[in-house]
């Protein structure tokens, strides 16, 4: 397969580097293209009115000094030729299930790349440090010979997150919602003045609502998380209530 290769951790990260190798070994294609530096939670940003650099690395190898998604931007409208077979967002140094999906620069990197038509996947790790990344690896490229990129559809990303664990430990694969989670101590006062204050974010580690059938239940228990993300941002469920509101004031339909 033809495979581009995206991250938010950096095109130096080890999460890409392994599953990069371990690709290369099952003899897939890749084409890296990552930024030039970590830009964890930078979300679905784009670097608007700036002049962003791309520096070629080595064969089919990019860094670019941009956000993860003018990665998947400069990716799949200048430096990749041929299309390619599926777009892989990560190994990601830390897990994207609940609310982190909305701030992760690896699912955003997958979403503008679906955006653009092509099947995506993003794959995580459940664990800040200490990463087992040889796991996922292994089991990307044995679920790549299942045929799971047939299951990615456009404008959707097959979010999967694996535990920590080693190889012979992954108990299966389950198919999980995306959950909650909370963020407690979320910033960090540095420094107070008579004017103001300067701030860090990223506080204490999250706390997972571990429900029935979601994907920290699902790597808790040692088996890989598969949820589906679509993108049509409409909430259907809420037409009726808002239905019901504009006909009792009669602005249903608005007279000429």
């Amino acid at each position: 397969m033809r495979i581009l290769m995206l991250n938010d951790d950096g095109i130096m990260a080890p999460g890409i580097r392994c599953l990069a190798e371990e690709l290369r070994k099952n003899g897939h294609h890749v084409i890296m293209v990552a930024p030039d530096r970590e830009r964890s939670a930078a979300s679905h940003s784009l670097s608007l009115r700036a002049d962003i650099p791309v520096k070629k690395l080595g064969l089919d190898e990019y860094a670019v000094g941009g956000t993860p998604v003018d990665c998947a931007v400069i990716a799949l409208q200048k430096l990749v030729t041929e299309p390619v077979d599926v777009v892989i967002s990560g190994i990601n140094a830390g897990q994207n299930m609940g609310e982190d999906v909305l701030y992760s620069g690896t699912v955003a990197a997958a979403a503008e790349a679906s955006l653009l038509g092509n099947r995506t996947i993003a794959v995580s790790i459940n664990a800040y440090h200490d990463q087992i990344y040889a796991t996922a690896a292994i089991w990307m490229c044995k679920m790549l010979e299942m045929g799971i990129v047939g299951l990615a559809q456009p404008h959707q990303v097959l979010n999967i997150n694996f535990p920590n664990v080693e190889v012979d430990a992954i108990k299966g694969i389950r198919l999980s919602r995306t959950g909650h989670r909370k963020y407690y101590n979320f910033i960090k006062i540095i420094h107070e003045m008579d004017d103001g204050f300067t701030y860090r974010i990223g506080g204490d580690l999250p706390v997972w609502d571990i429900e029935h059938g979601t994907v920290a239940e699902a790597v808790s228990e040692g088996y890989i998380s598969i949820t589906p993300l679509g993108f049509n941002l409409t909430c259907g469920e809420a037409f009726p209530q808002i239905l019901e509101w504009l006909e009792s004031h009669q602005l249903l339909q608005v007279k000429p």
